[in-house]
């Protein structure tokens, strides 16, 4: 979260990856996890569906972009997209999102996420490849993710089985 925030200059309450805790079961078998999201950069992404302008395209790499040149800020985006992901700007009176580090990445660099994850969970690259990579149990959905049918969100998650537990609460750390 902090290396977007510091790349792309946001300032505090924007952020376009964000990291949300559950929590599963009781004591003495609770446990935890987090899940960390950006963009999911969807095949079928209901932002550009509703984008009167254009703004919320897909770029030629195939990822959702955002252009703030004729951005309108209307916020159908915002309302639209099922992993609230498109943010409002009030200063900027602008709607932006994650962009998956385009720029970074045409230069031959990994998204910021990417590179700062101390834990080397964040990947980013073509499907196929990262299925191959990662092995054949990688999910596009969790329990606490609205449906991928209507969107089919370009993501594969490594999921633990405490992540895959239909009953989570959502907590703060």
């Amino acid at each position: 979260m902090v290396a977007c925030k510091d790349v792309k200059e946001l300032p505090v309450g924007v952020a376009f990856r964000r990291v949300f805790s559950f929590e599963t079961g009781k004591y003495p078998d609770a446990s935890a996890y987090h899940y960390s999201m950006g963009c999911n950069h969807c095949s079928s992404p209901a932002c550009v569906a509703v984008c009167s302008t254009g703004a919320m395209h897909i770029g030629e790499d195939g990822t959702v972009q955002h252009d703030d040149e004729i951005c309108i800020g209307c916020r159908s985006c915002t309302q639209a997209c099922p992993y609230e992901v498109p943010q409002y700007r009030e200063g900027l009176t602008i709607v932006q999102k994650c962009d998956s580090c385009v720029e970074r990445r045409n230069a031959g660099k990994n998204p910021a996420c990417v590179d700062a994850c101390p834990m080397r969970a964040l990947h980013f690259g073509d499907l196929d490849e990262l299925s191959t990579q990662f092995g054949s149990e990688l999910v596009k959905e969790l329990p606490f993710l609205p449906t991928s049918d209507t969107t089919n969100p370009n993501v594969l998650i490594d999921a633990k089985p405490v992540a895959l537990a239909e009953e989570y609460r959502k907590t703060l750390l």
